[in-house]
């Protein structure tokens, strides 16, 4: 927890989640398919990823895919599917030049081993690279990293390599999808939409958060800085009082 003086302290958003919504409302009010929204999108992203370093952004966590996403339409989830590895495909070497390291978060059991073999491939490829750190959550959901945090925690206190009266909240957070990443200090959603959806549960538990009325492909780098710059304005308390 900060001290008092830290309190007083412009805050700095180093650490951008954003929730990735609207590109299929985008789309049919367009009368286009979803998939062209999901694609407009991907686009966008090249935008947003150039403005982070000189906004002060060393981190940035993106929700792709979502544990109940695969309950959408087959087609719709194929296409996003191919959207991800046309992405690594395409991006792999304009990523390493510019510096941005990709994680990848989430369960990579259902997804097809091509796809999984590529996530691990572009997580090697870009290991080095320190001018932003990206991380990706694919077929991903809080309560379901929660969950295998905590089978993790609990196969180590069987196999002896943890007390359970030592488990706290830093051993447990060393077992999540995350480890070794800092907690999130701003929290985005576009779409309109005023809910966090099983993202990040257990990181954000401080973070700031707002909610934008704009879908994703009209996310830019100027409303990115307006984020950041009202984020500079808030006080964060961490719990503490006012002063």
């Amino acid at each position: 927890m900060p001290n008092t003086r830290a309190l007083h302290r412009k805050p700095e958003a180093r650490h951008v989640a954003i929730i990735m919504d609207g590109n299929g409302r985008w789309a049919l009010r367009r009368g286009m398919p979803r998939l062209a929204g999901h694609a407009k999108g991907v686009e966008r992203l090249r935008e947003v990823l150039r403005a982070c370093p000189d906004l002060g952004i060393t981190h940035l966590t993106l929700y792709a895919f979502s544990t109940e996403n695969w309950k959408r339409p087959a087609e719709e989830v194929a296409g996003l599917m191919r959207l991800f590895r046309h992405y690594i495909k395409k991006e792999s070497a304009r990523l390493v030049k510019e510096g941005v390291r990709i994680r990848f978060i989430g369960n990579r059991d259902r997804l097809d081993a091509d796809l999984g073999g590529m996530m691990g491939w572009l997580e090697e490829l870009t290991a080095g690279n320190t001018a932003l750190n990206v991380t990706v959550a694919i077929d991903y959901g809080g309560r379901d990293e929660i969950l295998r945090a905590t089978r993790r925690a609990m196969a180590a206190v069987a196999e002896g390599r943890l007390d359970p009266a030592e488990l706290d909240e830093a051993r447990l957070g060393a077992f999540m999808d995350t480890a070794g990443l800092p907690d999130p200090d701003l929290v985005l959603r576009t779409s309109g939409e005023v809910r966090i959806s099983n993202f990040l549960l257990w990181q954000a538990a401080y973070a700031e958060y707002e909610f934008l009325d704009i879908c994703w492909p009209d996310f830019t780098a100027e409303v990115l800085a307006g984020c950041i710059e009202r984020y500079g304005a808030r006080e964060r308390r961490f719990g503490a009082a006012t002063g």
